[in-house]
């Protein structure tokens, strides 16, 4: 399963650096079903952060990176995903009030990377990367199909 999920990113983001599949316009609509406002989307709230390397009626993929001692703005993840954490080290994890959701320091036992994990459709919240490398991973969006 994770090697056909990492199939899918790299195919993903050769078609987007060949140019073959157009960037999405951050300006559309959320989908539906969103419980945020699509001002706070990721790319349309933290473009700085959030790359989109494909987008179609049943994805959408980002190439995120928050570089070293920042902190991203707030935003939010309408769709559940499938990240591909490539590099990171110590970072916090903020609600949209501030408040600290994770703090990467406090954890017991060390994250290792590459990492791979499902995460449900994310609430606003902001990553600030405490450390001197970017955090840097991919994020599928797997997007809800109507039946």
């Amino acid at each position: 399963m994770r090697a056909t999920i990492l199939s899918t990113v790299i195919f993903a983001v050769s078609l987007s650096a060949s140019g073959l599949v157009a960037a999405a316009n951050p300006s559309e609509a959320a989908p539906a079903g969103c419980a945020w406002p699509q001002s706070i989307d990721a790319v349309a709230a933290a473009p700085e952060n959030h790359r989109v390397l494909l987008e179609n009626d049943r994805v959408r993929v980002l190439d995120v990176v928050v570089l070293p001692h920042t902190k991203e703005p707030v935003h939010a993840h309408c769709s559940p995903s499938v990240l591909y954490v490539m590099q990171a080290s110590a970072f916090i994890d903020y609600d949209a009030n501030g408040k600290a959701l994770l703090d990467t320091r406090d954890l017991k036992t060390p994250l290792t990377f590459p990492l791979t994990m499902w995460k449900d459709p994310e609430a606003p919240h902001a990553i600030e990367n405490l450390s001197d490398q970017p955090l840097h991973l991919i994020r599928v969006e797997l997007k809800q199909q109507a039946r």
